[in-house]
């Protein structure tokens, strides 16, 4: 922040990849500056790198080189294993894991894949059969993990995953550590569930010199070296460049991490629809457990005779959160393109009820729908989800609830809620009298344990429990 108070013709900040943690992104944007990384410049490099890793741990090359050099002659103690024909199950194929894919094509074996994001024409072009995960691991020789790491995907390898696979299987993981549960792994390859395991990344990094994982015998491993390419550091280095100079020359901003592509006069007008559209994509993101095959956005009122095409960029962000760790204003309609969503948009010059309305509605995994609308000038508020019309606050951790509509129900949740220690802060009621049923948008101070939601998920009368952060 103090180098930037002095920097006052500074326009804007280049980082040569993907990570932007020693630039004070909010002192940056406070100050007009924009923030521009490469994300993409990578790609190929750590691909690449899961590949070697792949055959490494398949013939035992790093084990037969310490061999060797040792002055040993074990011939018969490296017998590997051939992975043409073999089955490699791929955890998530977005850009790495594609080309992860298509490298392990090359060498002949047949690849599945586990994406609840990715709509099955995706992968069918990529001739890549996609299964749930129960059936993955239960099919794969080998597995191999792309996928950013978010609080659906931290463990997602762990001992239920692992009393799962097939006896014997290989595991890399040059994605992020803690994906793979190390403590599951370590017990997995004692007892022969895993064959081997081939890690680039850690739960705590650097590791400790006496890491079990390390150690082990069955286990080959670098020092996060996914990216640690020459080719890879001249890509990023180009490509910044590039981007720079556009910016600079014409004003094209590309991969920024801190403001959309609009002038400043236009994002205050349309801020305020910016934050709401967030939030909703946001909702919308945390309640479809799997592929959205089509989010349809329709803009009634005030709002229409904006230019709305920043803001469904700011509900593709927010909607694409909880699946990636690497979208931002400028590549969400990319990624959103890359997952096979198709994206609707329509206007209506009025609102039922609203000066101005943003209506969402997701089709695939789920249908929903979930408007909201700006009270006050500046403040968001949602005002529907399917049927239940209200008007909640779309801030911090949120419980939806929905229950039958019968005496108690309210009561109930506050006392689980409250013997967990969790403040209520806000409680918005809906009804659909002719269905009986009611809904309950609670936010709430922190978030719950896993068993503080099954234990409102069992309350009598309660149909359905989900908590989404805002």
């Amino acid at each position: 922040g103090d180098v930037l108070a002095r920097a006052e013709r500074l326009r804007v900040i280049g980082r040569a990849g993907i990570g932007v943690d020693n630039v004070d992104v909010s002192a940056a944007t406070a100050r007009g500056i924009a923030v521009l990384n490469t994300p993409e410049g990578n790609n190929v490099t750590t691909a690449e790198h899961a590949i070697a890793l792949l055959v490494s741990l398949a013939r035992h090359i790093p084990q037969a080189t310490a061999s060797m050099k040792a002055g040993q002659w074990e011939k018969n103690k490296f017998t590997g294993l051939e992975l043409f024909n073999r089955t490699l199950g791929v955890i998530g194929i977005g850009n790495i894991g594609k080309i992860v894919a298509q490298r392990a094509q090359g060498l002949g074996m047949r690849v599945v894949a586990y994406d609840p994001h990715i709509v099955p024409d995706v992968a069918a072009k990529l001739d890549v059969e996609l299964l749930s995960l129960d059936d993955l691991l239960a099919r794969s020789d080998v597995i191999t993990i792309h996928v950013p790491k978010t609080k659906e995907t931290a463990g997602l390898l762990g001992a239920d995953a692992f009393s799962k696979v097939k006896r014997g299987v290989l595991v890399v993981n040059a994605a992020r550590g803690g994906i793979v549960s190390e403590a599951a792994l370590l017990e997995a390859l004692e007892d022969g569930r895993v064959g081997g395991a081939a890690l680039d990344v850690f739960e705590k990094e650097p590791v400790e010199k006496d890491h079990p994982l390390v150690r082990h015998e069955k286990v080959i491993c670098t020092p996060h070296l996914g990216a640690s390419t020459e080719q890879a550091q001249v890509n990023v280095a180009i490509a910044i460049a590039e981007q720079v100079r556009d910016f600079l020359a014409n004003g094209v901003i590309r991969n920024a991490v801190n403001v959309p592509s609009v002038s400043a006069e236009l994002l205050e007008q349309i801020r305020p629809y910016i934050v709401l559209a967030e939030k909703l994509g946001r909702f919308q993101g945390q309640l479809c457990p799997g592929a959205i095959e089509e989010i349809e956005i329709v803009y009634s009122g005030d709002v229409a005779q904006q230019r709305v095409a920043p803001i469904t960029i700011a509900v593709l962000k927010g909607l694409l959160e909880s699946v990636t760790d690497r979208v931002n204003m400028v590549n969400a309609p990319v990624i959103a393109q890359e997952r096979g969503i198709r994206v609707v948009e329509s206007k209506a010059s009025r609102s039922q009820d609203f000066a101005s309305a943003i209506t969402t509605r997701v089709r695939g995994c789920v249908e929903r729908l979930i408007a909201g609308a700006i009270f006050h000038g500046t403040q968001p508020r949602i005002v529907r989800i399917d049927d239940f019309m209200l008007e909640a606050i779309p801030e911090g951790p949120t419980l939806l609830l929905q229950n039958h509509d019968r005496p108690g129900v309210v009561g109930t949740v506050g006392s689980v809620l409250g013997e967990a220690g969790i403040n209520i802060a806000r409680m918005q009621l809906a009804l659909v009298r002719e269905r009986g049923e009611a809904a309950m948008l609670v936010n709430i101070d922190s978030s719950p344990s896993p068993e503080v939601l099954e234990r409102l998920r069992s309350l009598p009368n309660m149909i359905a429990v989900q908590l989404v952060e805002l």
